[in-house]
């Protein structure tokens, strides 16, 4: 007896051949796609609210982090073999050749932000699991259609143990700055 379901199996993609495929002129110079879990994701279209969060959580993050951390905005993060994701902000150490060499991997990576307008599912989720299983430590999702922060912590590699989400109103401290207190209404686009 034939069986009715079909069992597709997917090809997945290599940091490596992800990069050979851009070499080598596969994806249009304005064309927004990142490497997730060997899938080749089409980012989504930045609307001015998105926009107008990532810079400003950029402004935020420079003006009182100079000198303790380098704040890359839509910069790869390698997270393994088969994940490049390109989040809207990366908190990462500073690096005496500036990353001229390779994209900051987990271990060399503080915090990063992405910032959800309509991609809210797709970063609470997908991307919350991959950044857990990379081990990256404090993953933050700013929403700003509810103009909430949804803030990741514990990672394990089944998920982030730990999940809260903070209004508008409220501070929040990244784990490796405790001493860095940020008003999240300073982060998102003024109503």
């Amino acid at each position: 007896m034939q069986s009715t379901e079909t069992n597709l199996q997917l090809r997945l993609w290599t940091v490596e051949e992800y990069h050979r495929m851009n070499d080598a002129g596969i994806f249009a110079p304005d064309e927004r796609v990142e490497l997730l879990e060997g899938k080749i994701l089409c980012k989504s279209v930045k609307t001015t609210a998105h926009r107008s969060a990532t810079g400003r959580i950029n402004y935020v993050l420079k003006k009182r982090l100079e000198n303790r951390a380098l704040i890359c905005v839509q910069d790869p993060v390698k997270l393994n073999e088969r994940s490049e994701p390109e989040p809207d902000i990366s908190v990462v150490k500073i690096d005496p050749l500036e990353y001229a060499d390779h994209h900051p991997t987990p271990s060399e990576v503080y915090l990063i932000i992405e910032v959800a307008d309509s991609s809210l599912k797709l970063d609470c989720e997908t991307k919350a699991q991959a950044y857990s299983l990379a081990g990256i430590k404090d993953y933050w999702v700013l929403d700003v259609v509810k103009r909430e922060l949804h803030i990741f912590r514990n990672q394990t590699q089944n998920g982030y143990e730990s999940q809260v989400i903070f209004g508008e109103t409220e501070t929040v401290s990244p784990l490796e700055f405790p001493d860095l207190q940020i008003c999240l209404s300073d982060m998102l686009p003024p109503c």
